[in-house]
């Protein structure tokens, strides 16, 4: 449903371009976003704030629904083909659309190879895996590779330079750099066919900025807030979300792995989907879903080439 927020009980010409100034251009995006962070962001009381979001999810008719319903509504979801048969089997189809995927692993797992894969699937139309769609890459590491994507592109019959000019690049220097980017790309998400947003990692700049225990509490609920924002976008624009991960170690364990994801209860809580990658013999690797609402526990073998991620 395309609406003005001018549509809206209580908005007029001069609250509408308030808030289309403050990044929310859409009445979806003004359903969805809480009563006080709106408050804080246009400099109204969050009880006047709270009557618009109320008034705009009254329009969009967010309310319950069977289960049937959702059920045909879940059925539109897309998927992002990874270009690698074992792992789409594994995650159902592919990298889903409305949804948080996070790729969990130690240092050279594939974490961002597979990154740079969907950066280039997505790309395709739907009969081909993608979504015919354009990509937004933030880069926390400095790792993004513009050369790797032309290497991709070429495999799989892709023109390099299209390739390159569908992919949005940012590169983050530290936490409230990316909670500004994430903000950023809310304003042009639609108007640029964005269908999937990449962060890689998500949890990078918090770890090196948030140290020792007195500031956990501060870095949860930072993170818990990104994490919420990208839900957000995820659902309003039906976008693919992907997110990696590193991982930690844990000293007090004396019998199985002894590395968990960071970012702790926030980042298991948030995310939908969670695939722990490991190294094997031959540049192999091996996924297995840890976490996910609707998928079995499994695990998927795969191949970091020159080509990208590739099936064994």
């Amino acid at each position: 449903m395309d609406l003005d927020l001018r549509s809206i009980k209580g908005i007029g010409p001069a609250m509408a371009e308030k808030l289309k100034s403050a990044g929310i251009t859409s009445v979806a995006e003004l359903a969805v976003i809480p009563a006080r962070e709106l408050s804080e962001l246009i400099g109204i009381s969050e009880e006047h704030a709270f009557k618009l979001t109320q008034a705009a999810r009254e329009v969009l008719g967010l309310d319950f629904i069977t289960a049937e319903e959702y059920y045909n509504r879940r059925s539109k979801l897309g998927h992002i083909s990874t270009g690698c048969r074992a792992l789409d089997e594994l995650l159902g189809g592919g990298i889903e659309t409305q949804a948080i995927t996070e790729f969990v692993g130690e240092f050279g797992t594939g974490k961002t190879q597979i990154c740079h894969q969907l950066a280039v699937m997505v790309q395709f139309p739907r009969e081909k895996g993608g979504l015919s769609g354009r990509a937004v890459y933030i880069d926390t590491e400095g790792t993004f590779r513009p050369e790797r994507i032309i290497q991709i592109a070429k495999y799989r019959g892709l023109d390099p330079k299209e390739a390159l000019k569908n992919i949005f690049y940012a590169r983050s220097y530290n936490s409230d750099h990316l909670l500004l980017l994430v903000d950023k790309v809310f304003n042009f998400a639609q108007s640029e066919n964005v269908k999937l947003v990449i962060i890689d990692s998500l949890i990078s700049h918090f770890r090196a900025e948030y140290l020792g225990r007195e500031h956990l509490a501060p870095r949860q609920q930072k993170i818990n807030m990104l994490i919420h924002k990208l839900q957000r976008m995820a659902d309003i624009f039906n976008i693919a979300v992907v997110i990696t991960n590193q991982v930690m170690a844990q000293p007090d364990v004396f019998f199985g792995n002894p590395s968990r994801p960071a970012g702790g209860n926030v980042v298991a809580h948030g995310a939908t989907y969670r695939i722990w990658l490991r190294k094997a013999k031959e540049m192999r690797r091996i996924a297995r879903i840890f976490d996910s609402p609707s998928h079995p526990e499994g695990e998927a073998v795969f191949r970091i080439s020159d080509e990208g991620i590739v099936d064994v």
